[in-house]
């Protein structure tokens, strides 16, 4: 007998209410940073990247590949961050087409600022809801489908 080739009707609801649930989250956790920090979401990406860097720095490649953007997205963000003074992009030393992208003072500040009520939130929204087993069934799927496993 043949694999089904669709979901059946419960599986897509099962997907549905994930795709739901996580846009959801998402969208209140942008509001809230948004209002708390007036960092956007992608603004807090970017610092995120940077600020786990010891010198706080990336070529604008590496920084697209660690956040999964594409590169023209990068660039357009980096340039409105540029312009706020959360960055700057210096020129690479090893090769004239790139840029390394440094975190400034004022970004790194804007991070700090921004990172005990994102973080917050994220135990409001997320890790208060769940219990440990849950937590831990939560970890075993994102590592499934992170890995196609």
């Amino acid at each position: 007998m043949a694999a089904r080739s669709t979901p059946t009707a419960p599986q897509l609801r099962i997907w549905r209410d994930f795709i739901e649930t996580v846009a959801a989250m998402q969208g209140e956790l942008g509001r809230r940073l948004q209002d708390e920090s007036d960092l956007s979401p992608a603004d807090y990406s970017v610092l995120l990247a940077l600020s786990d860097q010891s010198d706080h720095q990336l070529r604008s490649s590496e920084l697209a590949a660690t956040i999964g953007w594409e590169r023209s997205r990068v660039s357009h963000h980096l340039g409105r961050m540029e312009r706020r003074g959360l960055i700057r992009r210096d020129d690479c030393a090893t090769d004239n087409r790139g840029a390394v992208v440094v975190l400034t003072d004022e970004g790194s500040a804007a991070f700090r600022r921004a990172n005990v009520p994102h973080l917050r939130a994220i135990r409001e929204l997320f890790i208060d809801r769940l219990d440990d087993e849950q937590l831990q069934m939560v970890d075993g799927i994102t590592r499934a489908l992170k890995t196609g496993a």
